[in-house]
């Protein structure tokens, strides 16, 4: 909790930018213009954009609604880093009604696990956190509070915009996500369009030619994976059917739902690559439901490689993406910024692991 006669931080400017009088000027004058629209003193202000309990939460929640359509924000994290006021980052994952996943979606799980380890091993704790994939901006307030130091972001969902608009602010942050264009904020992400293409590689040299694809591809991880598949369909001959291209969102039920009416629609299908390993298990389950053989009739290929993969009947064909390893890149890459320091984003590795959900008949 900053101390209540802490003196008001200045506004976060880029570290090639020297602090010259008229930025100082500037910086003021922005605090000076928050302070106007929110009919309130320049020192209330200061105050709540450093977490002061002496300004009640209405107030507070006001002012940083106005500081943030300013793109006026404090380097709260660096100031509690300096001060050894608290070392926490916060572990922000998005919750979307649509697609309902939820967290004990054991992918969230280990992600949460390897973050919390390598936290831990630096020194640091962890505040887990939920908000709106509406509203992925609003994971700015543990910062701008002054609760965390950083944010690590699981997921980019379908707002890649509020993301840069908080880069733009200068919050710390790092997404668990795919490296999109004209990108302003840090990604950690697996190499999705190679795990696309290895799977259905896979499949295509098992002989399959009517190979679907299950999928949100709104997501853009998703869409990468999209990319691997139709690129791999290209490189084998095979001409690419939208009518398998078939939109499933992260939920089990839709999932279930959807396979039954690829079977009851006769849709001409002899393997399934599915965009994530309990989705997977989901697709061979209703097959079994509809009297179709895993991987005797249609073989399936999932991705994660979860820890469940390898005990599911039959084991689960699948794309290792190394949750450890991203827990480590993102925990080292928001540390660099909260130092002041570039992150750059970073691509890590996938990998087929074949199992008997794809074995050959």
């Amino acid at each position: 909790m900053p101390k209540k006669d802490a003196r008001p931080e200045s506004a976060n400017v880029p570290a090639s930018t020297p602090s010259t009088p008229s930025n100082a000027s500037q910086r003021r004058l922005q605090m000076a213009d928050v302070a106007r629209l929110a009919g309130v003193a320049t020192s209330t202000v200061s105050r709540a954009l450093n977490g002061s309990p002496l300004v009640n939460e209405e107030t507070r929640e006001r002012i940083l609604e106005l500081a943030r359509s300013l793109n006026y924000t404090i380097n709260v994290g660096a100031k509690n880093l300096r001060q050894g006021n608290i070392r926490t980052i916060a572990v922000v994952i998005p919750y979307d009604e649509e697609s309902r996943q939820h967290l004990s979606d054991p992918f969230f799980l280990s992600m949460l696990g390897t973050l919390a380890d390598a936290l831990t091993d630096r020194g640091f704790d962890m505040l887990v956190a939920r908000v709106s994939s509406q509203h992925l901006d609003a994971a700015a307030h543990y910062y701008e509070t002054g609760l965390a130091l950083g944010i690590i972001l699981i997921g980019q969902w379908r707002h890649h915009d509020q993301l840069n608009q908080l880069a733009a602010r200068r919050v710390p942050l790092v997404v668990w996500g795919a490296k999109m264009e004209q990108q302003l904020y840090c990604t950690v992400g697996s190499d999705n369009v190679h795990g696309g293409d290895v799977a259905v590689s896979h499949l295509a040299a098992l002989g399959r030619r009517r190979i679907a694809f299950l999928g949100d591809v709104k997501f853009p991880e998703v869409a990468q994976r999209c990319d691997g598949y139709r690129a791999a369909l290209a490189r084998a001959g095979i001409a690419y059917d939208p009518a398998l291209q078939v939109a499933v969102p992260f939920n089990a039920e839709d999932c279930r739902r959807a396979v039954q009416q690829m079977v009851d629609a006769g849709l001409d299908f002899d393997a399934i690559f599915v965009v994530s390993d309990l989705l997977a298990m989901t697709v061979i389950n209703t097959l079994r439901e509809c009297g179709r053989d895993v991987p005797g009739d249609v073989p399936v290929v999932g991705f994660d490689d979860i820890a469940l993969a390898s005990y599911f009947h039959p084991p689960l064909t699948t794309v290792h993406q190394s949750i450890e390893d991203a827990g480590s890149a993102m925990v080292e890459s928001l540390l660099a910024q909260i130092a002041g320091e570039a992150a750059a984003p970073r691509l890590l590795a996938t990998r087929l692991i074949v199992r008997g959900s794809s074995a050959a008949g």
